[in-house]
């Protein structure tokens, strides 16, 4: 089946305080979407990658790829004006409905090869795979009233990226009015009434959002690198 990968970097990166969006920052001497772009085309070479960024970034980014020689082969499509529009901006390129597509955050460049192998895996057999890693702190559920009440962690789980899908399905599923509890790619398949499959992601695969998040990311490419 056809491969595809939607790489997400939609965002102004107003939380990182910083001249220029996070996803163009650079950790390793790279910008952390080259990271997150060369990860998925080293993992699974012939994939068809589909980078969505806004589209007044485009030049900023052809001269970011120029200046550095960055060859890797992909497919630029203009972002919309919420992560839902983008993922759907992104969908919306791809000719036709069959094969298997990833989704992933442009800002998680620490994405395991394994994840996206097992995702695409499990996404062929189930119709989806969401990467999900299990808590370690205690959870509390807070009430309108100001109490709170102790939660079983091993209830519960942290979303990450990839999420993968049949072509098929996830095109179905955008093909909707964006609603308010769609925060990620999950909750809008969850929409059709499909139940999602979870696999296990690596805790590495840290979205980063924030200055300490890019402290860690330096720390973990030179630990990984």
């Amino acid at each position: 089946m056809n491969k595809f990968a939607i790489i997400v970097a939609g965002g102004s990166g107003t939380r990182m305080g910083a001249p220029i969006s996070k996803q163009y920052l650079e950790i390793g001497g790279k910008p952390i979407l080259m990271h997150t772009l060369e990860v998925f085309y080293h993992t699974i070479p012939d994939i068809q990658l589909i980078l969505v960024i806004p589209e007044n970034d485009f030049g900023f980014w052809e001269d970011l790829c120029e200046r550095r020689h960055f060859e890797i082969p992909y497919s630029i499509v203009k972002g919309g004006n919420s992560r839902f529009q983008s993922v759907k901006n992104g969908l919306d390129s791809i000719v036709g409905d069959e094969g298997l597509v990833a989704i992933h955050d442009g800002v998680r460049p620490f994405v395991n090869p394994d994840v996206i192998l097992d995702s695409f895996k499990v996404a062929k057999e189930k119709g989806s795979a969401i990467a999900v890693v299990s808590l370690k702190d205690s959870l509390r559920k807070l009430t309108d009233d100001g109490k709170s009440f102790f939660q079983e962690r091993q209830n519960f789980r942290l979303v990450q990226t990839p999420q993968t899908f049949l072509l098929s399905k996830i095109k179905k599923a955008f093909d909707v009015t964006e609603l308010y509890h769609f925060t990620d790619d999950a909750t809008v398949y969850e929409h059709q009434g499909w139940q999602v499959e979870l696999i296990s992601g690596n805790p590495e695969n840290i979205k980063i959002t924030s200055p300490d998040d890019m402290v860690f990311a330096d720390f973990l490419i030179k630990r990984l690198g």
